[in-house]
């Protein structure tokens, strides 16, 4: 799931509700966005996790063909010192490319962090009444206790949702169709 789909489709819900002047509406699509926001946040940081590992296991291949060379170049093995450099300039390669990758990873997760925390303030404006994109400080969107028990409900509901993909992944992999 794209993050720029989903503020896409943000927009749209806003601008639909704008237009008619309902900001408590609004409320019930920014809180389905913010659950599919949240659902994917935990893929990015999980697919952020398997990177990391990804390229702690690439760093291992790359010290281990750099100590054979070493090693091979001591003993005068100019076959398998050959064989190593090949081998370190590839895995010297990857761990580059995972390098940027893992890069990558973290801006898109701040980059949508800062999306759900945009949409969080959206949110608690429609709950109290304000209307999409109205400009309010800070402390006219008040701490309302039901807010808090609806952002709780929004955690459990992105983990059941986060679950629920998993399970199809995996029923997937396996060739189930249940």
């Amino acid at each position: 799931m794209a993050l720029d789909d989903l503020r896409g489709r943000l927009d749209e819900i806003l601008g639909r509700l704008e237009r008619a002047g309902d900001a408590r509406g609004a409320a019930s699509g920014l809180f389905d966005a913010m659950v599919e926001t949240k659902t994917a946040i935990a893929q990015i940081r999980d697919a952020h996790a398997a990177t990391t590992r990804e390229l702690a296991v690439e760093q291992q291949h790359l010290a281990d063909a750099e100590r054979r060379g070493k090693l091979a170049a001591d003993i005068h093995d100019t076959e398998t010192a050959q064989l190593a450099e090949i081998w370190t300039t590839k895995h010297r390669e990857r761990v580059a490319l995972l390098e940027r990758k893992l890069a990558v990873q973290q801006d898109e997760l701040a980059y949508a962090e800062r999306q759900l925390e945009d949409m969080s303030n959206q949110y608690r404006q429609a709950k109290t009444g304000v209307p999409p994109g109205a400009t309010t400080g800070a402390s006219a969107i008040p701490e309302d206790p039901e807010l808090a028990r609806e952002g709780m409900r929004l955690d459990r509901e992105a983990q059941a949702a986060r679950i629920q993909q998993q399970l199809a992944d995996l029923k997937r992999k396996l060739g189930r169709q249940d």
